[in-house]
């Protein structure tokens, strides 16, 4: 019998010109390329340019996901955006996104999951697409970190950077078994009690001001390990799989020692692991888009592999999701 699947159509992403080194860094706070790489991994950022908004990075890295699906503003019917950097409080910036790509029909809104946010806005369009409210949709996860971050504390501006991916995702008849192309499973998860581990101490409502973003990092970094490497296995064993099963692990690129640390717990090989967090450090929503950008780009993710995603941001947030390219 005959289901349906959100299928990937498209890739696209977009990274703003300015790069920030580690050595630039530590002309404006105490620290050292040594010192944030060991911890780290990251040698080097994005970072948007002034007047360069969330909208900007969205809107390039979704018209070259459109591109390389082949498809018009009018095949699109519904823009789902990932962001905890949004333009404005309102409108959401996926309807900014809509109206410059020129699609004029269907619907676009904000998810905000933090780091999860693209794993989220995956599942919600995963979803619409089975439910037959969609038939092409774009998922982006965009940010501009820069503009919540404290240049004074080195602890966590020296870990982020600004950044788009966006996938074209299209409903396409399948047998619904582990071997039909497209999106296998979604999984999300929350915990609101650790609200206080990784935040931003502003809001409209709380203080009526953007805030800085304020993170534990010693204990984001326990929980994220125990909970990725279960959310990983929870996907494996709802799809009968095994992690050998899978071509390639695209986590969320928070930390190196983090991805390190959760692919050493679930068995994997780094070989198997697609890794970009030492030239973009963490993009947030954007990074596990930015990551499958590249290992589609330079070759390494082909049509009919096993593609497993997975991510936690505040809240706590976190999820995976699995797709056969």
């Amino acid at each position: 019998m005959n289901s349906f699947r959100s299928v990937v159509r498209g890739c696209g992403f977009y990274l703003p010109q300015q790069q920030l080194t580690n050595d630039d860094l530590a002309i404006k706070v105490d620290t050292s390329d040594e010192w944030i790489t060991e911890r780290t991994g990251i040698r080097s950022r994005h970072i948007a340019a002034h007047g360069e908004f969330t909208s900007d990075l969205a809107y390039n890295a979704a018209r070259m996901a459109i591109a390389d699906a082949g498809l018009a503003a009018g095949d699109i019917d519904l823009i789902v955006l990932a962001t905890s950097t949004p333009d404005q409080t309102f409108p959401a910036t996926a309807t900014t996104v809509q109206a410059r790509l020129g699609v004029h029909q269907g619907a676009a809104f904000d998810v905000q999951a933090v780091c999860s946010g693209f794993i989220y806005a995956l599942a919600v369009v995963d979803n619409f697409i089975k439910a037959g409210q969609s038939r092409n949709a774009i998922v982006i996860g965009a940010e501009t970190f820069s503009r919540i971050l404290d240049w004074q504390d080195r602890g966590t501006c020296v870990l982020f950077g600004d950044g788009a991916g966006a996938l074209v995702v299209t409903r396409q008849k399948a047998n619904g078994t582990d071997l039909d192309r497209g999106i296998l499973s979604t999984h999300l998860h929350a915990d609101g009690r650790h609200h206080d581990l990784l935040y931003v101490d502003g809001g409209p409502s709380s203080t009526q001001t953007t805030g800085h973003l304020r993170m534990r990092g010693q204990e984001v970094f326990r929980h994220a390990v125990v909970n990725l490497a279960n959310v990983v296995e929870e996907t494996l064993g709802a799809n009968g799989l095994n992690a050998s099963d899978i071509d390639w692990l695209v986590p969320h690129q928070a930390n190196k020692r983090i991805i390190d640390k959760t692919t050493r717990k679930l068995g994997l090989t780094p070989e198997k692991v697609i890794l970009t967090v030492d030239h973009h450090g963490n993009t947030s929503a954007a990074s596990v888009p930015l990551a499958l950008a590249e290992g589609v780009c330079d070759g390494r993710i082909k049509p009919g592999q096993l593609i497993l995603m997975e991510a936690m941001g505040g809240g706590f947030t976190w999820g995976a999701a699995l797709v056969r390219w």
